[in-house]
């Protein structure tokens, strides 16, 4: 991943028990110094979870001086990814009125799978999520290729979420255009107070969850491109993404690390 992305914020994670998790020190040597590593962490002290009797065997040499990454079965990162997303959603609530979401794409939506079931699908207060893309391919709704629909099929459909709160780009307009109108629609929910700012005039997601690609890339933002510099604009765009399609909308870094949760 590129040393342009070094997200400042905290990932809360659930101090409570799980049977599911296992620990292992797992980072490759090919790595070197371009990965700084962020802990979970929870109240600026290291999260670490009871562990269950095992272990990973790796047949790799690991980086000395890495030490305690954490390795999540997908069962426990969904469990405690709707703990803390509820607690994120209450304590937002209650101090804002509103709770900003930004969504990847991938495999994200399935790990939202909890929130839908009990106790989260009674408790939570849908009515004060506001909902958008961390990046979006220009492509229909209805395209299986879409962020929005995998999003509206595994999880929005699922959650009374009000629909004017679900802040989709116009799939009509080519990438650039579809980029400005995003932004613009950031900056009047900025003005209106629903997106907080930060202190240097930013928009401050209360959360963002995002998804990386096999090749490090998070958002729409792929190592060695141009846009890993753009640090004016909110929200830019690309026609030529490594990954198919190549038209694509995505939040900018300066963007992403301005969030309160990422």
């Amino acid at each position: 991943m590129s040393n342009s992305c070094t997200l400042q914020s905290s990932l809360f994670c659930a101090q409570k028990p799980n049977p599911l998790s296992l620990r292992t020190s797992i980072l490759p040597t090919q790595v070197g110094n371009k990965i700084v590593y962020h802990p979970l962490r929870k109240n600026n002290k290291v999260f670490s979870p009871n562990r269950c009797v095992g272990k990973i065997e790796a047949s790799l040499k690991w980086e000395k001086g890495y030490k305690n990454v954490e390795v999540f079965s997908k069962e426990h990162l969904a469990v405690s990814l709707a703990y803390d997303v509820a607690q994120l959603s209450t304590k937002f609530t209650k101090e804002r009125g509103a709770f900003t979401v930004a969504l990847s794409g991938g495999s994200l939506i399935k790990y939202l799978r909890k929130l839908v079931d009990s106790p989260y699908a009674e408790t939570i207060d849908w009515s004060k999520w506001h909902v958008f893309w961390v990046d979006e391919r220009v492509v229909p709704k209805d395209n299986l290729e879409s962020n929005y629909k995998l999003a509206n099929d595994g999880f929005l459909s699922k959650v009374p979420i009000p629909p004017l709160n679900v802040y989709s780009i116009d799939d009509s307009l080519p990438p650039d255009g579809a980029a400005d109108v995003y932004e613009t629609t950031l900056r009047r929910l900025v003005t209106s107070n629903v997106i907080a700012t930060s202190t240097n005039g930013l928009p401050k997601f209360d959360l963002m969850l995002l998804g990386m690609g096999p090749d490090g890339h998070v958002a729409s933002l792929f190592p060695g491109h141009p846009l890993l510099n753009e640090d004016q604009k909110w929200i830019s765009f690309l026609n030529d993404s490594p990954k198919q399609p190549p038209e694509r909308i995505t939040f900018t870094f300066p963007v992403i690390n301005a969030s309160s949760n990422v």
